[in-house]
């Protein structure tokens, strides 16, 4: 007992180690936190920083084929780039296409994932992995691939979309070959395409709204579409800004499908901001007029990306 008195003693008289102030604490979470997000942030410096400001500057100068062989050929033209381009019909003919396939496409993709979404999302709906997997299905398989196949179903000839439209008395339309008709084809798949990757997104949300919500509404006398408009919608309003911005995005880098279908024909009615850049780049070298090209489509995508953000927080959509 004399110890066990004699060692509370000791530790009474021994001083208290001093506390961390809040101020330390602070300061060990913000280096622990810095140190977590380093690795993303140094990706977005070497992957996107970089690769932003060094296309600015390739925008500046006349890099050519010329001055790939020696760089002693490579002038700096100052702003002659985005001269030319904005006197140039071809580009302003390639921006309005985007503008249509991002002003068609964006809308008619969201609505498709989202109707689709909800109704896998209804518990009366059977087999319901099987359909997910049937709807994802095209957005994994090779574009190429999905593109070639729809050729041939949009073929004015042999088409099956041509057989069933003639066989209930309409005439045959030259889906690829009329540029009136050549961006509703290629939009027709581009929604086929990747609708499945959004109503995922779409799905996973509305598995987390409570069902209490729906029971208060059918309590009240709500129907089906007044329990999507004020129930649902409100719930999922972040992810559908989401998919919005990830849609604008996707549709206004359109490439593959017009170059792989149509090569940016009929008369030029399909050719796409990216697919200019490509051919200014890479048919006909003119690297320096693709990096202009390049950037602008990044300030195009980035002030409709504040449009919608502005928009969204003025409805509500986001805090």
């Amino acid at each position: 007992m004399t110890d066990v008195r004699l060692n509370m003693a000791k530790a009474e008289a021994e001083p208290a180690p001093p506390r961390r102030g809040r101020g330390a604490d602070f300061r060990a979470r913000e280096r622990a936190a810095w140190g977590f997000l380093a690795p993303a942030l140094v990706a977005i410096g070497l992957f996107f920083c970089i690769p932003v400001a060094a296309a600015l500057l390739l925008s500046l100068t006349d890099f050519d084929i010329y001055a790939l062989a020696d760089l002693s050929n490579l002038r700096f033209v100052g702003l002659q780039n985005y001269e030319r381009l904005f006197g140039n019909p071809l580009f302003w003919g390639a921006m309005k296409n985007t503008g249509l396939f991002a002003l068609f496409g964006v809308p008619l993709s969201i609505a498709a994932s989202l109707a689709a979404a909800v109704a896998l999302n209804a518990r009366a709906v059977r087999w319901r992995p099987l359909w997910r997997v049937v709807f994802f299905a095209p957005f994994v398989t090779t574009l190429v691939a999905t593109a070639v196949l729809w050729n041939y179903l949009l073929h004015t000839r042999y088409g099956v979309i041509n057989w069933a439209i003639t066989s209930i008395g309409l005439p045959a339309v030259d889906w690829l070959g009329d540029p009136s008709t050549s961006i509703p084809a290629i939009l027709m798949f581009v929604v086929w395409k990747i609708f499945g990757y959004n109503m995922l997104i779409f799905l996973a949300v509305l598995q987390t709204v409570p069902d209490d919500l729906y029971e208060a509404a059918r309590i009240d006398g709500a129907g089906p579409w007044t329990q999507f408009r004020h129930v649902t919608l409100p719930a999922i309003a972040p992810t559908v800004l989401l998919v919005s911005i990830i849609s604008v995005a996707s549709f206004f880098q359109l490439f593959a499908e017009p170059y792989v279908m149509t090569q940016g024909g009929p008369a030029q009615s399909t050719v796409t901001v990216l697919y200019f850049m490509y051919e200014e780049g890479f048919k006909w070298w003119n690297l320096g007029s693709a990096s202009a090209v390049a950037f602008i489509l990044f300030l195009c995508i980035l002030a409709v990306t504040l449009v919608q953000l502005a928009v969204a927080k003025r409805v509500g959509a986001y805090q």
